[in-house]
């Protein structure tokens, strides 16, 4: 079954899916076997493993938990910023056209700081997506499409970075990672210096974003997971900054897996991929 769903992807060419990667993945499904640990019991809509705790103290007294139509927020009122958001991705037999882009930006009534959109002209940064339009728009329609065009789904990017291997990353989680592994899931946020700066003293500005993403294969579990520096060029290989989930972690102090087991988190959370899948 895995076999014939690689070969099948190669040749969907709207997915993205090279022969390198059919190669490599052969490679991964047979001979060198990366998935380990045991598979996380409970509801999986959006989230993997459960929602990342944030450890007790003023950054948990800000954080609430937003729902949507196709994913799932973790916003945190004091930074002006989603602290994550979360997101899983199936295939689907043939990619449908989606809703055209909608014009603007929106506040979010559900939050405190509803932040509005043009806090951020002017500022240099791009309205980076966390949970990506085009992933939630092909799989759950206009209305979900809309709410990823929240403020609280906002974060400052540089127009490099987000239109340059992040905007890369976000197309694979799209198309080519469940052409090839029929689901993944994916949870995506910014990370803060000692002292970062702000656009109009309302948004904190990140000095780094982490992306994660998580695969079941074969009734084990692979993740994949990256910190990218706000400064990252256009042109720069996401290999490059492929990381732990443990640093992750250090970085944004949020606890992420928390259902699975004990023995599970911590063979999965040391683990940093060869390269990008």
């Amino acid at each position: 079954m895995e076999m014939r769903r690689l070969v099948t992807a190669a040749w969907q060419r709207d997915k993205g899916v090279s022969a390198v990667d059919v190669a490599w993945d052969i490679w991964q499904l047979y001979y060198a076997n990366p998935a380990s640990g045991r598979i996380a019991a409970g509801d999986k809509t959006h989230l993997y493993g459960g929602t990342p705790r944030t450890p007790s103290g003023a950054e948990a007294a800000f954080l609430r938990v937003l729902v949507n139509r196709g994913f799932v927020v973790g916003y945190n009122e004091a930074r002006g910023n989603p602290a994550w958001a979360a997101y899983r991705v199936r295939d689907l037999a043939k990619l449908p056209e989606t809703p055209p882009r909608p014009e603007r930006f929106s506040v979010d009534r559900r939050t405190v700081a509803r932040v509005d959109p043009d806090v951020y002209t002017g500022s240099g940064y791009d309205r980076g997506h966390m949970a990506p339009n085009y992933a939630i728009a092909l799989r759950h329609g206009r209305d979900a499409q809309e709410e990823t065009f929240l403020m609280s789904n906002i974060t400052p990017q540089r127009h490099a970075l987000n239109a340059g291997v992040w905007k890369q990353l976000e197309m694979k989680i799209a198309t080519s990672y469940p052409a090839r592994y029929e689901e993944v899931w994916a949870i995506a946020g910014p990370i803060f210096g000692e002292r970062p700066k702000e656009l109009r003293g309302v948004v904190q500005v990140p000095e780094a974003f982490f992306l994660i993403v998580v695969d079941e294969h074969e009734g084990k579990l692979r993740t994949l997971s990256f910190i990218i520096p706000q400064e990252a060029s256009s042109e720069m290989s996401a290999d490059r900054y492929l990381t732990s989930i443990d640093e992750i972690e250090r970085r944004t102090g949020l606890d992420f897996l928390p259902d699975l087991d004990d023995a599970t988190e911590v063979e999965i959370e040391r683990v940093v991929a060869a390269r990008v899948w």
